[in-house]
């Protein structure tokens, strides 16, 4: 078996085991792989004159070139979002339903990497037998016909193998477009941190065959042209998707952490900004948005700390004066419009109070999201 049929092999044995989210085998796997792919690249660093080392080398970096090359394979074992969607359309009447997909990227984060950790933390929590499974509105988790779990993209481990962002940044795209393929499956993806937002839009988007309308509850825009260096910064998602022409229209709700520069790249991307200082005055108009019309549908994304971090202090970014929970979900039940995929980002474990109250505001917010999405 070749070097790159056995990675492939592990990051669907990693995928599996994600899902079922307490398995230290398959971490054990991912580190193993990790390492051997270090060692690898250091070994190129230190190949010599020898004939062997050299062809050594040569080996070894014609290995790291396919993988890099076929990296975008290595999503969400595709045989299972397959065989989830194929188990839908055996059952009927479902036109969509919320599959979720986790990112566990946290390295675009400007100040705290802990995003990476919530995925499974927050699949924790929608399934805590403290609350029932339902959504407000009637819904049930767990039929699948609403809620499927695809798993999470394996970004850590691809990006410890040397993997630059713009591969990375395709891979999570790919994966979206993984799940997309298979009707009736819409991706709900966990973060992460807000970086993802721009590949998966992007796959959305391209996905579809035009642009969509966004909302974007956050205390901040993240439309830095270029933060601190790093295009990809998670306070630059959505000048990269407005660049990419993927949204028609933004919407951005929750502000109160917005400088000159963000309030000035709204404008020119033509951004309809909402900060919290005018809130009273809008929110009647916010609590009945009607977004999508006349394009390929709406993405909602929620960056945990739009909220108040009396509701949710487990976030990276604690920013006084946000929305309350109900004023969220005010907005979210409201919205009149085909929500065609989703994302709840940074939430951060590592910041949460010792009961994991962030973590569950996190799940209900998936919980809610999930009640547009399906149908």
């Amino acid at each position: 078996m070749s070097p790159l049929c056995r990675w492939r092999g592990w990051g669907a044995h990693f995928v599996a085991a994600v899902v079922a989210i307490d398995c230290p085998s398959a971490v054990a796997v991912a580190a193993a792989q990790a390492r051997r792919t270090r060692a690898m690249r250091e070994a190129l660093g230190r190949a010599g004159e020898d004939e062997g080392e050299k062809k050594q080398a040569a080996t070894l970096e014609a290995w790291l070139g396919e993988l890099e090359a076929d990296a975008t394979t290595l999503v969400v074992g595709e045989h299972g979002v397959e065989y989830k969607a194929e188990l839908l359309r055996a059952l009927g009447g479902v036109k969509a339903s919320a599959s979720l997909l986790g990112v566990p990227l946290g390295h675009n984060s400007s100040f705290l990497q802990g995003p990476a950790f919530a995925p499974p933390r927050i699949r924790e929590a929608i399934w805590c037998g403290s609350t029932n499974s339902s959504t407000e509105e009637g819904k049930e988790l767990n039929d699948p016909r609403v809620l499927t779990d695809v798993g999470d993209v394996p970004i850590q481990e691809i990006r410890d193998c040397g993997v630059e962002d713009d591969r990375l940044m395709h891979v999570i795209s790919e994966s979206v477009k993984a799940v997309m393929e298979e009707e009736p499956l819409r991706p709900l993806v966990l973060g992460g941190d807000h970086s993802i937002s721009y590949p998966v839009v992007r796959a959305v988007s391209e996905k579809l065959g035009g642009p969509v309308d966004i909302l974007h509850l956050d205390a901040h825009p993240d439309i830095y042209d270029c933060f601190e260096g790093n295009n990809y910064s998670h306070a630059s998602s959505f000048a990269r998707i407005m660049e990419g022409g993927y949204a028609r229209r933004l919407l951005q709700v929750g502000l109160r952490s917005i400088t000159k520069e963000g309030r000035d790249q709204g404008k020119r991307f033509g951004v309809e900004q909402y900060e919290m200082r005018t809130f009273s005055k809008d929110q009647e108009k916010l609590e009945n948005l009607k977004l999508g019309e006349g394009v390929k549908g709406v993405y909602v994304s929620v960056d945990v700390d739009c909220l108040d971090p009396a509701f949710a202090p487990g976030v990276s970014h604690i920013e006084p004066g946000g929305l309350s929970f109900r004023d969220v979900l005010n907005i979210l039940q409201n919205l009149q419009g085909d929500v065609v995929a989703a994302d709840v980002v940074e939430f951060n474990p590592q910041r949460d109070t010792v009961d994991g109250m962030t973590a569950m505001v996190a799940a209900k917010l998936v919980r809610e999201l999930t009640a547009k999405i399906s149908k």
